[in-house]
Formats: C-alpha cells, sequence, structure tokens
C-alpha cells in the first residue's frame, strides 16, 4: 500500500473514533454544518446535481431546486458522518419494516434473492440490516484507487456480515451466492453507458446496468427492489417490493425496478444521490 494510501487509512480511524464519541444530535449538527459548506463554498459537484434536478424536476423554481440540493447535502453528509462510525451509531436506531414476508417467500424457491436498490436513502444501513438478517448477504462493490479509503470502506461494511464481490471478478461468484439462497445486492442507477439498457427515468432515457435483468433471465430468482428512508433521527423505514414484470425482458424488468425508485425520489428528493452523471450516455 503507497503512502498516501496508508495515511488516508490512518486518517479514517482517526476520524472514526472521534466522531464515534459524538452524541446522535452533535452528529446532526456537524452534518448540518458540512452540508452548508459544500452546498455554499465548495459547491462539490453542485453543477450537475443542479442539471439532475432540473431534468427530474422541470416545473422547480429555482429557490426550490436550491432548497431541496441544501438538503441532500446535509443529508449525505449525515449518512457520511453515521456510516463512519459503524457499529457505534447503530445504537438505538428504530426500524420499520415493511414487505419484509416477501423476503420469506422469496428464500422458499431455493435460488436466493436478486435485490436491488438505488443511490437513495440509507443503503449503508439497509446493508447492515440485511447483513444482521439474512445467512449470507453479498453486495457488488467497486474497488476505490485509494486502497486505503477501500479498505476502510469494506471494513466498515463487513461489520454488519456483509460480504462483497467487486465488478470485474467472476461471475461464477455471483451465481454462486444465488445457488447457496443468498441475497446478491446490486446498487443499479448509475449511467452504464452503451452497454447499458435505455429505460425511461423522469420521462427521460437513462443508460441503465443490465445486470439484474441478466441475472434473473440466466437463474430465474427471484428480484426485489429495497429502499431504507430516513425518517427521523435514529429513525428509519426499510421497504421491500417485488419485480414481476410480466415480460420478463431485459428491458421491462430494468424499467419496472427504475420506475420503483422514481416514485420514491419524487417521494423524497432530497435523499437521492444527485451527484452522478445520471443521464450522462444519450439515446441516439
Amino acid at each position: 500500500m503507497k503512502v498516501s494510501h496508508q495515511f488516508t487509512y490512518l486518517t479514517l480511524l482517526t476520524l472514526k473514533k472521534l466522531i464515534s464519541s459524538l452524541s446522535e444530535r452533535n452528529k446532526f449538527k456537524v452534518s448540518i454544518y458540512l452540508g452548508k459548506v459544500f452546498f455554499n463554498i465548495l459547491k462539490l459537484r453542485r453543477t450537475v446535481a443542479e442539471k439532475n434536478l432540473k431534468n427530474a424536476f422541470p416545473d422547480w423554481s429555482h429557490e426550490k431546486i436550491n432548497l431541496i440540493l441544501e438538503r441532500t447535502y446535509i443529508f449525505f453528509c449525515s449518512n457520511l458522518i453515521n456510516f463512519i462510525s459503524f457499529p457505534y451509531s447503530w445504537k438505538n436506531i428504530q426500524f420499520s419494516v415493511s414487505g419484509k414476508s416477501f423476503l420469506e417467500d422469496s428464500f422458499s424457491s431455493g435460488k436466493g434473492i436478486i435485490m436491488i436498490t438505488g443511490h437513495f436513502g440509507s443503503w449503508e444501513i439497509l446493508g447492515k440490516w440485511l447483513g444482521d438478517y439474512a445467512e449470507l448477504f453479498v453486495g457488488i462493490a467497486f474497488k476505490q484507487k485509494n486502497v486505503g479509503a477501500h479498505r476502510f470502506f469494506i471494513e466498515q461494511r463487513e461489520l454488519s456480515n456483509t460480504k462483497h464481490i467487486f465488478k470485474r471478478e467472476s461471475f461464477n461468484k455471483m451465481y454462486d451466492v444465488l445457488k447457496q439462497n443468498g441475497i446478491l445486492g446490486l446498487v443499479s442507477d448509475q449511467d452504464a453507458g452503451k452497454r447499458g439498457v435505455f429505460v425511461n427515468f423522469f420521462g427521460i432515457p437513462a443508460s441503465t446496468p443490465k445486470g439484474v435483468a441478466l441475472f434473473h433471465v440466466n437463474k430465474k430468482s427471484p428480484m426485489i427492489f429495497a429502499t431504507c428512508v430516513q425518517e427521523g433521527l435514529l429513525k428509519y423505514k426499510i421497504e421491500f417490493v417485488p419485480i414481476s414484470s410480466s415480460e420478463k425482458t431485459i428491458k421491462s424488468i430494468t424499467q419496472e425496478y427504475t420506475q420503483i425508485l422514481e416514485n420514491y425520489i419524487r417521494k423524497h428528493p432530497e435523499q437521492y444521490f444527485w451527484f452522478h452523471r445520471r443521464w450522462k450516455t444519450v439515446k441516439l
């Protein structure tokens, strides 16, 4: 590991120790402060986020877009702070869970579960719940270029028994999770370039990864969409929605779960990660 990467890892460990010593209310105060700094001063990826919000909500005023965007910065600063302070931030969390029966019914097939989510809500908290719930929960993840940061984030996620398979690893590893009747988790809402399938997202064609649909077509494993909405300090609502596209084509499956994600975003727009270029690839 490079010296700079070692420094990153040690810095994150130090931050974890410092943040974990704060009360929940003080952590939220820090989140508000950092969110306002990122929104007003650093303006990190603000141009991209503003453009995405205008695409999704063309009728919104400039003032409303700014209001939601500021809340988005604060929300994700809070998420990051809570994640860095795992497992201390799990204390006193209150969950309400809807659709748990869909998980139980799906396990009875013996083919595992293809779990889909997006960069929406508190997905790291969702991973913690699933890691505790399932005998085998494996998420497909990217390797970060900074080895120190990568090590820290993977260690944090695996505190709750979550396992990982990384992009470009053998597909057999992913299929093995389903063979073992485990949950294979995919975050499937980023631009997939020319290799993706175009589906409507807020009425605009968006290139979307095919992985979810391909796993289902090849293995016939049940598909479930999952979200974790933050409803208040330490209060989270987890919901599971089965994907039951009647056509069972790559496009119809992808469109169905993308529409479900859009419906949630419309209810809680400040909890969506507007900072990636969702409509980067243009449909010709």
